[in-house]
């Protein structure tokens, strides 16, 4: 590995984990679980999330809306979407950590990234995740994930709060926060317009080609051992 890396940044979703993962179970999940929200509706995070809902509702459709039920219903069509919007990506979190605390949900992870966390946490790199599910939701995945509790090996979390994952100014501000050179950081993501941004910057990136996913970046491996 290159030696003037002192930082990898990796994305989740079809980079450390599984796309079904998160489509397959996560999601669907969330949506079983949905009516549940309005019965902590005065919860300060779903509370403010709520209104988050309201909010982005006036701003794209100029539409307001009322009840618990519209929100609920707007959740669930985000839901099925996969919108990349803060408040649904808050109230995920919110409700997938009871189903990891249970044990009725492992967060995927493959096989390889346990060891090479684990070995390049050793050589005295830092490693961080940057994904658009939230920080809240981030940590419960490798908290609980099913090679047990990955967290140990993890510095940082971002999240779209930072700002959003095809945005260069994004990757400039990430930067800024951990103190060091873009060209200090490695970031891995298996979505080409994220590794575009990053490289923008000044970032070392390289795309994760897992099952299902195909190249589309100028550096790119199969998995975690290949870096």
């Amino acid at each position: 590995m290159d030696k003037q890396i002192k930082y990898i940044l990796s994305d989740i979703e079809g980079t450390t984990s599984s796309i079904s993962f998160v489509v397959d179970e996560l999601f669907p999940y969330f949506r079983a679980h949905i009516q549940e929200l309005p019965k902590m509706a005065q919860v300060s995070e779903v509370k403010e999330s709520f209104a988050q809902v309201i909010q982005l509702v006036k701003e794209e459709e100029g539409k307001s809306i009322t009840t618990t039920e519209e929100v609920i219903a707007y959740l669930d069509q985000w839901s099925r979407e996969d919108r990349k919007v803060t408040p649904l990506k808050t109230l995920q979190g919110f409700v997938w950590k009871r189903a990891y605390e249970e044990g009725a949900i492992k967060g995927h992870v493959y096989d390889d990234v346990p060891t090479c966390l684990n070995k390049w946490r050793t050589l005295g790199l830092k490693i961080g995740i940057f994904s658009s599910g939230s920080i809240h939701a981030q940590k419960l995945l490798f908290q609980h994930s099913c090679y047990g509790d990955l967290s140990k090996h993890l510095s940082n979390y971002f999240d779209t709060k930072t700002g959003t994952k095809r945005d260069a100014s994004t990757y400039k501000l990430i930067a800024e926060i951990l103190d060091l050179e873009p060209k200090q950081i490695l970031f891995l993501s298996d979505i080409k317009e994220e590794l575009m941004a990053a490289d923008e910057i000044g970032f070392l990136t390289m795309q994760l080609v897992r099952p299902g996913t195909t190249a589309s970046w100028k550096n790119n491996v199969e998995s975690f051992n290949e870096i």
